[in-house]
């Protein structure tokens, strides 16, 4: 299947480069807006047209949250791209990283340009050393090819994009927490409001995108709303990448069009693995509820169809799960990383998140009551929606999901001593 957008250059020997980008069209959208005197208004409103949503999980409208930027601001503006991909399942915005940088550095200037901005910075996770150096490359040639930097191409325009190492902690994903990471301090959320587009990094507006989104943002002005929007189907265009991981034959990141039937997917990735039966999916990275093999066979990729299904596409991270996989040692593996990667700021997420992995611990390990899965349900009631940032909701999701659709596993450890798949 044709790579319509953030994957079209894949095929060129080096597509990281300055020279391969331009040979296929590279930077003349920037090069048009700039030279053409289109306004901050124009852009802004065509992004707007395209449909184009957040690539990152929560699929806010992009040039939406582009025109909440207050302009006449006195404070200096900011455009911030969260490339620190720490959602378990996740790995496809170091792709584009690595072999698409020129895209991202376009659409982060694009960006810059539509809300007056005085900079850009791209925070990318730190175990991202390959990827962090080719964008650095990258950055060094645009600033040498005259754009980035005072006068970008004899606009007028000052503009340069800046890289932020992170140190590996999942809660800076979180946009406020990372741009207290950015600011030199300790990686935890803001309270809200004020949201970021009116105090944000250094206490000025500023817009934060995901990787993806950004890097779409040159494609879709190139070739107008009404193409992309064709790409995918209602409420969703565009295409999508899609991390798929688990127990397929050809694990990998993938871009389709959004709307794909997860039965087409599932065969991009060359069908399960070991002729083993399809038990369930996660669709959008660990913190999206499991839909069972029956329900996820008949969706299809998008965010209201696996919205309707009590689920979220969230960053497309597609982890297919077989019937070998116990569901219990499963969730108490996610339910670690949840109570690991907690900041501590707020009491419920604080303590929650480890009394819900000690819960589920027991019940894995043979000694679980019949009591704990009333417990489960109980506590992640008084997580979700009652702490600083959304960590504490991820956290709670995988839980509500597995007892929604596996109960029976739980209950045969807690009366049986042993998981269900070694029966």
């Amino acid at each position: 299947m044709a790579n319509e957008v953030c994957f079209r250059n894949m095929d060129l020997d080096q597509p990281w480069l300055l020279e391969q980008y331009k040979s296929r069209g590279g930077y003349e959208v920037l090069t048009k807006i700039l030279t053409e005197k289109m306004t901050q208004d124009e852009v802004i409103e065509l992004v707007k047209e395209s449909g184009l949503r957040g690539r990152g999980g929560a699929g806010f409208p992009a040039g939406l949250k582009w025109s909440f930027i207050n302009r006449n601001s006195e404070a200096s503006r900011y455009v911030v791209c969260n490339s620190d991909e720490g959602e378990p399942g996740t790995f496809k915005d170091r792709d584009i990283l690595r072999y698409n940088p020129h895209q991202l550095i376009e659409g982060m200037i694009i960006c810059g340009f539509a809300i007056d901005a005085a900079a850009g910075y791209n925070y990318i996770r730190g175990e991202f050393w390959e990827p962090y150096l080719r964008f650095e490359a990258a950055l060094e040639e645009a600033r040498a090819a005259g754009l980035l930097g005072e006068d970008i191409l004899g606009s007028g325009f000052n503009y340069d994009v800046h890289v932020h190492l992170g140190a590996g902690a999942y809660v800076c994903g979180e946009e406020s927490a990372l741009l207290e990471s950015i600011e030199g301090k300790k990686g935890q959320p803001r309270f809200k409001p004020p949201f970021p587009a009116h105090y944000g990094l250094y206490g000025g507006p500023t817009v934060i995108n995901n990787t993806e989104t950004l890097s779409s943002v040159p494609v879709l002005l190139k070739n107008g709303g009404d193409w992309f929007k064709g790409l995918g189907v209602e409420n969703s265009a565009g295409t999508k990448l899609f991390a798929v991981s688990g127990a397929v034959k050809n694990p990998g990141v993938f871009e389709v069009p959004m709307g794909i039937p997860f039965s087409e997917l599932l065969e991009l990735a060359g069908g399960m693995k070991d002729g083993k039966k399809l038990k369930a999916v996660i669709p959008g990275g660990c913190s999206a509820p499991v839909i069972p093999a029956d329900e996820i066979m008949e969706l299809n990729m998008d965010y209201d169809s696996i919205a309707k299904a009590g689920s979220m596409l969230g960053s497309g991270a597609v982890v297919v799960i077989d019937d070998s996989v116990c569901m219990v040692k499963l969730l108490e593996r996610m339910s670690y990383f949840y109570h690991e990667e907690s900041c501590g700021q707020c009491t419920p997420c604080r303590e929650g998140t480890g009394w819900l992995y000690r819960i589920v611990s027991r019940i894995e390990r043979g000694e679980g009551r019949q009591e704990d899965l009333d417990l489960l349900t109980s506590v992640g009631k008084n997580i979700a929606g009652r702490t600083v940032c959304a960590l504490g909701d991820a956290a709670v999701m995988p839980v509500n999901g597995m007892l929604k659709h596996f109960r029976d596993e739980f209950q045969y450890h807690i009366d049986n001593k042993k998981c269900l798949a070694d029966s």
